[in-house]
Order: C-alpha cells, then structure tokens, then sequence
C-alpha cells in the first residue's frame, strides 16, 4: 500500500470505527471485524471522457469464491458520493459478505441515462474480476438507497431484458442473484411530470427532449417479467422524498409477474434515519431474505 493509500484506508477505517461505535458502542469490534477483510479503496472501474469512476473492495479474506454484495449510494441522482452512506456496508460486513462500494456519475457530470450506464458497467467489472477478489459471481447482490435503489434494480432487471442496447455495454453476461431495494424509484416518469414531480428528478434529465422516453427507459418497472432475481423493497410509508406508492406498485407487479419479493413497510417512517427498533428489523429481514436463497454461507 502506497503512502497516499495508507492515509485514506487509516482515515476511512477510523470513521467506520467512530459510527460502528456509535451504532453498537465497540469500535474495538469493528476493529476485528474490518482485521477480517482486505480492503482496496478508490479502484477506477471505468473512465468516460476523462472521467474515472471509483468503486471501493472490501475482500473477506477467504480463500474460495464468496457472495458479494454492490451498494449503490443515493442522493436523487444529482449529489451524494460512496463514502457518504458507509454505515449501510456495516450490516453487510457483519453477515460475512464481501462489498463492492462503487459510485456513478452525477447529473453535474452526465445527465440520465448515463448512472444507469455505469452502474451496469459496474456489475461488469465485479463480474470480470471475480477471481481475482473472490467474488461468487454466481452470488451477485444488488443493493442501494433511494437513487441508489433505483440504480441496484435497473443494473439487475436490464440485463434481462433484450430492449436495452448500450453503446459499450461489457460482454460479461450480467446477471445477479438478488436486489435489496431501499425505497428506491421505481417509475422515473412520475417524478418529472406531475403531482409527484420532484427536482432532483428534473434536473437529472435536464432539458433532453426525450427525457419522458428516456424516463421510461429508465424505470425498474418498464422492465418487469417473470423470472428476475428475488427482490427486497424496505420503505417507510411516510416517505415524502420518494412516494411510497413506488415501492407498492413496484411489489404488486413482481406479484403479478411471479417473480418472488417481499416489501418491508416501516409504518410512520420517513426517507430513512430509521431509529434503532427499525434498522434491527431491516437488518434481521436482510438476513432472512438471504439466507433463504443461500446467499449467505
């Protein structure tokens, strides 16, 4: 490790240390819990005009293929960064799995479609890679917040569809074994036009004059048919940032499907900032929606 590298890997484990501590009051067990995995920060996956895309490995140290998990962070598309939600990897870390952290480019840099590029471009990487990280590429999971869970089920439900032909598209064939969706968007085209229009929404696609074909284009639920992965949606039916109507209607058009989901709805709950009684049922329900499709060893 680089002195540069050792800066940022001492500056990142210690704010892990700091909100794990906070979360359960033991930095020390973080401290053994990070000592289980070999971690490799700010790999470029991807470089789009000039602009390298980062993502984030944190490598259980075992020797044979393990389940993986890539988060996807949130922040509507326009702000956020991988660092800015480390504490949603924390569970992750504590199951035992491996985490791939990546981000994508905001609407600043690119406009829609262009987070769903790389997102796929993403899942290619990890998937190209496996062997050198001990990725299960056979046990694939998808998981991210608000945008970020619209962007974990776009990269898993787009590689099933045959509508979709991106420019450069990576020739690995990308397929995942699960989707943990945290109250992500699931019909762009409602928060552009509307009563449920939202900024964060319309400056994604800024003044593109397709930007409702490309909204559908775009939406988990343009995309729904039989025998996707299963999916997990957790959403607070107070949610006045994403409509909790997404994550209802995008439940019963798996359900119609027969595409096998389940929806955690957290009564009263907002845009998350879960209290500690909520993020223990979530973290429970991840782990029985895991181990119920053996992505748990």
């Amino acid at each position: 490790m680089s002195p540069p590298q050792a800066i940022c890997y001492n500056a990142f484990t210690s704010f892990l240390k700091q909100v794990w501590g906070k979360r359960a009051g033991s930095a020390l067990a973080m401290t053994k819990l990070l000592n289980q995995y070999n971690t490799h920060l700010n790999i470029t996956y991807l470089t789009v005009n000039g602009y390298p895309l980062k993502l984030d490995v944190y490598q259980r140290k075992i020797s044979q293929p393990h389940p993986t998990v890539i988060f996807i962070h949130g922040g509507g598309w326009v702000g956020g960064e991988k660092e800015s939600q480390v504490s949603k990897l924390i569970p992750f870390l504590e199951m035992g799995l491996s985490v791939v952290n990546i981000e994508y480019r905001l609407a600043n840099i690119a406009l829609a479609p262009a987070a769903v590029e790389d997102c796929l471009c993403a899942l290619g990487w990890v998937i190209r890679h496996g062997e050198k990280y001990n990725f299960d590429t056979d046990k694939m999971i998808l998981a991210g917040e608000s945008a970020g869970g619209h962007l974990a089920l776009t990269t898993g439900l787009i590689p099933a569809s045959t509508e979709w032909n991106l420019p450069g598209q990576p020739e690995e064939q990308l397929k995942v074994a699960a989707i943990i969706n945290w109250y992500g968007i699931t019909d762009v085209r409602d928060l552009i036009i509307g009563s449920n229009t939202r900024d964060y929404a319309v400056t994604w696609f800024g003044n593109q004059p397709d930007k409702l074909e490309i909204a559908d284009r775009v939406s988990p639920l343009h995309y729904i048919q039989p025998n996707l992965p299963p999916i997990l949606t957790i959403h607070g039916d107070a949610d006045t940032v994403v409509p909790y109507s997404h994550a209802v209607r995008l439940h019963q058009a798996l359900d119609q499907a027969g595409v096998d989901n389940q929806l955690l709805t957290l009564p009263n709950a907002g845009h998350g900032q879960f209290n500690a009684t909520e993020e223990s049922q979530i973290s429970q329900t991840i782990q029985e929606f895991l181990r119920q499709y053996q992505l748990l060893n």
